[in-house]
């Protein structure tokens, strides 16, 4: 008979090696086109992985404040995204109070550059391209919906405009949009299409953007279904150059000028997760769902 001494220990050891283990639920995800910039996490990386050009998928150096990567990026315990098997993982990028990049003092923002996207010339604006990407709320550090953020888009090479955004929040300047909506906005800043932020699920995301013909494409799945388009290709101006911006760039409110001022709170603790991070060539129509 085991003691309850033992007993207990035992299931105490349990419990802590359930809690550290990351589920470990196999996606069906299959990629199907050549990837032309890959942010796919492998399991094996550490948080310093990510300060070293030579190690990180991602730029080390942007899209952050003085903090490196290493102290703000996390590993969350959950299953695989669509794209992500058991080689790959999910990644956090959080803010706090000091995640000021450059001299943007009205915003908190850390994002991810995934390496060799450039931002003139580069592989990601020629030809018809897809960006996927997927998305998981956390609990224990939730955006405040009040602001307006800005999670993925593509921005020119001169900054002055995006092709498209991925939003959620409070959108600065527009009424009628629910704040608890994931968003995704034209090049003109026109609503295209919008759905519920799910607290507990993943859902994923791509849009192509074809660079010859000038149209955006969205599409979206959530937990492991397949993607499948939630809209037409739309008329859109991807000119520009630019790159791929993927994390949280939180506005603050109250001001015309967010850039550099206006209200944010202190004790900033948000993040968002993100796993499949990849952009595919969809020449001659391939997508993968």
């Amino acid at each position: 008979m085991i003691s309850s001494i033992l007993l207990t220990g035992l299931l105490a050891a349990a419990s802590t090696a359930s809690a550290s283990t990351i589920p470990t639920k196999r996606s069906t995800g299959v990629i199907q086109c050549p990837i032309i910039l890959n942010g796919l996490v492998a399991t094996t990386k550490t948080p310093t992985d990510f300060d070293s050009y030579a190690t990180s998928p991602f730029n080390p150096d942007y899209i952050r404040g003085s903090e490196a990567f290493s102290t703000t990026l996390k590993f969350p315990n959950v299953t695989n995204s669509r794209f992500d098997n058991a080689t790959y993982k999910a990644v956090e990028v959080t803010i706090d109070d000091a995640s000021i990049f450059q001299e943007q003092n009205g915003f908190r923002r850390a994002g991810l550059q995934i390496q060799g996207d450039t931002n003139t010339d580069g592989p990601g604006t020629t030809g018809v391209r897809t960006l996927h990407w997927s998305v998981k709320q956390d609990a224990e550090r939730a955006l405040n919906l009040t602001h307006e953020y800005l999670n993925v888009w593509h921005e020119t090479s001169d900054y002055s405009a995006n092709q498209f955004n991925f939003e959620a929040g409070t959108i600065i300047g527009t009424s009628g949009s629910d704040k608890n909506n994931f968003k995704i906005l034209n090049r003109q800043n026109t609503l295209v299409w919008s759905t519920t932020i799910d607290a507990s699920a993943w859902q994923n995301f791509a849009v192509t953007l074809d660079f010859d013909k000038n149209t955006l494409q969205v599409y979206y799945s959530t937990r492991d279904e397949p993607l499948a388009a939630v809209t037409t290709a739309l008329a859109n101006d991807n000119s520009g150059d630019g790159q791929y911006q993927i994390g949280i760039l939180k506005k603050p409110t109250g001001t015309s000028d967010v850039v550099n001022s206006g209200y944010q709170e202190t004790g900033i603790d948000e993040g968002q997760i993100y796993g499949g991070l990849f952009l595919e060539d969809s020449a001659s129509g391939c997508i993968s769902l």
